[in-house]
């Protein structure tokens, strides 16, 4: 796992980068989440897609909510970049247009939007 640390006087926000699955259950995204405020201080995390698990994306075993549970209760706040064409659930459409009208969760298809998203909604 790679951390790029964005600090300006608008930001300050982590950008991870990894090879291998960082989020596959909640404890896992919990351990992230600290291990990245431990090394840079930020409480905002960008990451690919690829690094969070695709179980993350079935609504319905609840996985999703728990993990974001756990982000709102240590005031972390997650924009995920990628690529969302594939999935067909209406729950997982209308939970990701939730989530990008929010100010804590946003899923997006670049890197760069993800910052931006982060950045527009300190």
């Amino acid at each position: 796992m790679n951390i790029e640390h964005l600090k300006d006087n608008k930001a300050d926000i982590a950008v991870i980068s990894s090879d291998e699955k960082l989020i596959v259950d909640a404890q896992s995204a919990l351990d992230l989440a600290m291990t990245v405020k431990y090394e840079t201080g930020a409480t905002d995390i960008v990451i690919n897609k690829s690094a969070v698990c695709e179980e993350f994306f079935i609504l319905s075993n609840g996985l999703a909510g728990e993990i974001l549970q756990k982000f709102i209760n240590y005031h972390i706040r997650i924009a995920v970049y990628g690529e969302y064409s594939q999935y067909t659930s209406k729950p997982l459409k209308d939970f990701i247009y939730e989530s990008n009208n929010g100010n804590d969760f946003f899923f997006v298809s670049t890197k760069e939007e993800a910052i931006q998203k982060l950045t527009e909604t300190q």
